[in-house]
């Protein structure tokens, strides 16, 4: 059964979150229409692809565009990443001219998700590649670094000019309604979102009576040092988040890590890999010795007595833990990789599932 998307959306019919990476202070944003379940995502971090893709995954949303709003100084995105385990498009200006694009991007493309859209608004100035995506109804947009909370991208580096800056914010992203919700690139001090009218009125740099004299004045006199990351960022970026090199996969298991950040597997590769690990079993032992039985072999030490029992779990092979539903086994699997085991990974849905996928299990009292 393909989970509650509408629930999940709160009802509406369009699903929005936004997720932020405190490294970089750089905020990701998912969109998915509804009906369709079809989605965009902009602005990945690479070293959050598995928390992005797990809550793609999760909600059942197919992915039809990772797209950034350019090419980024402070972190390397995470859009080929995504491509590789979804298939969606790469979407970056043309402008930016870097490898690996599936979609380059241009002043006035849409970019289609189910009947919904963003529209792409070529916002230069921080760099000559920005640009800034309007939501189809122009009730939200997505500035990247064009337009912060109450500030702007710097514009001393990537060919950036304050006078092509103060063009972009005035007659691209301020001439929205002044109801049009502002989601920045970046924030460092947990400000999420503001709105034209705020910006128009608040913002110390262009807001207010500030003309461009002024604007340009306060651009070119900031003196800011470079991102520390910059240079792995850029390089990485004009590959579009292509590694040098493959990356290696997890030596014992195919993990998938869950929204909450814990390694899974499914019982299916439980079942075909059980002489090779050791099945972890932290229920009571009235559960285990109950009706709903066990995993054949099995090791059972209760969740409340693990701390204790630790050295009573063998180290010689990997250790999948289970419970009846993955709840408790996905806190002892918590507690296991703080005490250093590499090599550990909770059952995605617990007995509950591997019962339901029609896989043995000793002990069980008939219905």
């Amino acid at each position: 059964m393909a989970f509650p998307l509408a629930a999940a959306a709160g009802g509406r019919s369009l699903l929005f979150r936004q997720l932020f990476d405190g490294d970089t202070g750089t905020f990701t944003y998912l969109l998915a229409d509804v009906p369709s379940r079809k989605g965009v995502i902009i602005d990945t971090v690479f070293e959050q692809h598995g928390r992005d893709l797990s809550l793609i995954r999760e909600l059942g949303i197919e992915l039809v565009a990772s797209i950034d709003t350019h090419a980024h100084a402070d972190h390397v995105t995470g859009s080929w990443l995504m491509h590789e385990a979804t298939g969606c498009a790469i979407g970056l200006a043309a402008a930016a001219r870097a490898e690996n694009v599936t979609r380059p991007l241009a002043h006035g493309d849409r970019i289609n998700y189910g009947p919904r859209f963003v529209e792409v608004r070529a916002t230069p100035g921080h760099t000559d590649g920005c640009i800034s995506f309007v939501l189809d109804d122009q009730s939200m947009a997505f500035t990247g670094d064009a337009l912060l909370v109450r500030g702007c991208g710097r514009c001393d580096f990537q060919q950036g000019n304050a006078h092509s800056l103060w063009n972009s914010i005035t007659g691209q992203i301020l001439s929205l309604p002044e109801s049009c919700l502002l989601y920045p690139g970046h924030d460092y001090t947990g400000r999420s979102v503001t709105s034209v009218a705020e910006e128009k009125a608040f913002n110390a740099r262009l807001g207010g009576d500030a003309s461009e004299r002024d604007f340009v004045g306060h651009m070119e006199n900031m003196k800011l040092p470079h991102p520390h990351k910059i240079a792995e960022a850029l390089p990485g970026n004009m590959r579009s988040g292509k590694p040098r090199e493959a990356a290696t996969a997890p030596a014992w298991a195919p993990l998938a890590r869950s929204y909450a950040g814990l390694p899974e597997l499914t019982p299916a590769w439980v079942v075909a890999h059980q002489s090779e690990v050791t099945v972890l079993d932290v229920r009571s032992a009235e559960e285990f010795n109950g009706p709903d039985g066990r995993v054949a072999s099995s090791l059972l030490i209760p969740l409340p007595e693990l701390e204790s029992r630790a050295s009573e779990i063998p180290t010689d092979r990997p250790l999948v833990v289970v419970c009846h539903s993955g709840s408790r086994s996905a806190l002892a699997t918590q507690q296991l990789l703080k005490a250093g085991r590499a090599q550990v990974a909770n059952l995605r849905g617990g007995l509950n599932r591997w019962a339901d996928e029609g896989f043995p299990l000793e002990g069980v009292t008939p219905a």
